[in-house]
């Protein structure tokens, strides 16, 4: 009977032995290269462009998140057009019924972000 669950615990040991080396390994490596001079490139700002100016925990303007929606409406939009264009005569009338559908509901989603102003850019 115990046979049958010694695969288990002995992939259970190698997993968490493993997951011990590497922590201790990353702890490691991490302070070895904490010590290390750091240069102005490293310091340096990474995306933006330019030193922060304010506060890291201030509130996102909603306009960023209007645009991430904005993107996931035509984001979608076009992963399910293309294959439903490439399979319409298989799929028929039930197909363009269920595209119009979905189309519908993207087409209100297009609505709401132009009524809250996301598609103006000041």
């Amino acid at each position: 009977m115990l046979s049958n669950y010694l695969p288990i615990l002995i992939f259970l040991i190698v997993a968490g032995a493993l997951a011990v080396v590497l922590l201790v390994l990353g702890s490691f490596i991490g302070h070895y290269f904490a010590r290390a001079p750091r240069d102005h490139a490293k310091l340096s700002p990474y995306e933006c462009g330019f030193d922060a100016f304010e506060d890291t925990r201030m509130k996102f303007d909603v306009r960023y998140y209007l645009v991430a929606i904005l993107f996931i409406v035509f984001d979608l939009e076009i992963a399910f057009l293309f294959p439903w264009a490439v399979a319409l005569r298989q799929i028929g009338a039930a197909g363009l019924v269920s595209m119009g559908v979905f189309l519908g509901i993207l087409v209100v989603g297009f609505i709401y972000e132009w009524r809250k102003g996301a598609l103006e850019w000041d």
